[in-house]
């Protein structure tokens, strides 16, 4: 259903700039806390029917889709499995299915949006203009679309316990020995979130953080308005392993890092432990997703709908990159030549009895300089190409097509 202006029956849309519920009719702006909608209460054991009760048969379009009735025009929203609010198609209008949030568990907290759709898009395009090796057709990209969505999050407490073994290796001149290094102790992990939806990847939705937990509010239907969102899908076993994967990482990192002096470090034995504590928060925080085609190819940019920050990785020309690192390359390499040579200047003395030596070891110690550089860009590369995988993701790009505007 949607929330209506209680001074001209027009819909109440959430403002993020305003926080407040806005009617764009009459100009009426409301807090949501101070909104009660005198339909909910009717409205919130309404039946959601499938589309095969209605039609009479599955349709392999719309699998794992139901029809909810818009309060405002009566035309028939079909929204899939896992949505709480969405858009009419007919009228436009925000709902919120509130018998989704009533039989279900509702969540508790919500982080309203605070960053509008005009600076959503103002900060991506000022970020892509600042690319160097982006194309021009990316920097001037038409948008297919910019949802607003809340992503069910379930914010817990947990402790992770363990106790590793480090194989390091140590060098000792020319030649070098293997050693292992013992490392035990404890992470505590406070008000971290988790995505609660299996649809979204989990790798694009850890990228938004961080969030500004702050921020939270009790929940409210109304903050809803407006956007889109999804319920929590996922079940405690799956949280369980990503909380326990989460806290592995940051537990041996930590404890790599730890370890000094030695060289190419591996983790061989591990004896992990996790107790999550019970009382975990579900929360919905917001996320805009702008989609848009390049090359035949879906992107989807998302921005994290309360700090800004951007999450995305663009295609780029990779001519022009390898060009212009292959000329950093040289030229870093005749800049070094040309320092060494008149810092150092009896290096390069005929009269120097090991001249041809350390002429030697200088031109070897520049070509390894330029190796390395070469090296840096590749792995830079490998970085991009993984987050131009995510942008193009289709899991992410199917989670907001099928949204209705």
């Amino acid at each position: 259903m949607a929330t209506l202006c209680k001074n001209c029956g027009h819909t109440l849309i959430f403002d993020p700039i305003s926080q407040k519920m806005e009617c764009e009719a009459c100009g009426s702006s409301f807090l949501p806390e101070e909104i009660e909608a005198e339909s909910k209460q009717y409205r919130q054991d309404e039946k959601i029917e499938s589309m095969e009760e209605i039609y009479g048969q599955k349709d392999a379009d719309f699998i794992d889709c139901y029809v909810y009735t818009c309060s405002q025009c009566g035309g028939e929203i079909i929204i899939n499995g896992t949505e709480a609010s969405t858009n009419c198609i007919y009228c436009g209008k925000p709902n919120v299915v509130f018998s989704r949030i009533a039989r279900q568990k509702a969540p508790e907290v919500i982080l309203p949006f605070s960053i509008s759709k005009e600076k959503a898009l103002e900060l991506v395009r000022n970020r892509v203009n600042k690319g160097l090796f982006i194309p021009k057709e990316i920097k001037n990209f038409t948008v297919d679309s910019v949802r607003g969505i809340y992503i069910p999050y379930w914010i817990i407490n947990a402790s992770y316990t363990d106790s590793v073994v480090i194989q390091g290796t140590v060098k000792r001149g020319k030649s070098s020995t293997t050693r292992y290094y013992g490392r035990a102790g404890k992470l505590n992990l406070h008000n971290i979130p988790f995505d609660a939806s299996t649809t979204l990847s989990d790798e694009s939705s850890q990228r938004l953080e961080p969030f500004d937990l702050k921020g939270l509010k009790d929940f409210d239907e109304d903050y809803l308005a407006g956007f889109y969102s999804n319920i929590s899908d996922v079940k405690y076993g799956e949280l369980r392993r990503n909380a326990f994967k989460r806290a592995k990482e940051y537990f041996d990192e930590e404890a790599m890092n730890d370890v000094k002096g030695a060289s190419s470090k591996k983790i061989v034995s591990s004896l992990p432990s996790l107790s999550v504590d019970n009382k975990m928060s579900y929360a919905m925080l917001p996320a805009w997703f702008i989609t848009f085609d390049y090359k035949g190819k879906h992107n989807t940019i998302l921005v994290n709908g309360d700090t800004g920050k951007i999450v995305c990785g663009l295609p780029w020309n990779k001519a022009l990159f390898y060009t212009m690192l292959v000329i950093l390359s040289i030229l870093l390499t005749v800049a070094f030549f040309f320092v060494f040579k008149f810092t150092f200047p009896y290096i390069f003395s005929s009269r120097h009895s090991s001249s041809n030596n350390d002429n030697g070891k200088l031109i070897i110690g520049l070509i390894a300089g330029t190796v390395a550089l070469f090296v840096t860009g590749v792995h830079k590369i490998r970085k991009v190409v993984k987050n131009i995988n995510l942008t193009q993701d289709k899991d992410i790009f199917n989670f907001t097509k099928k949204r209705q505007e």
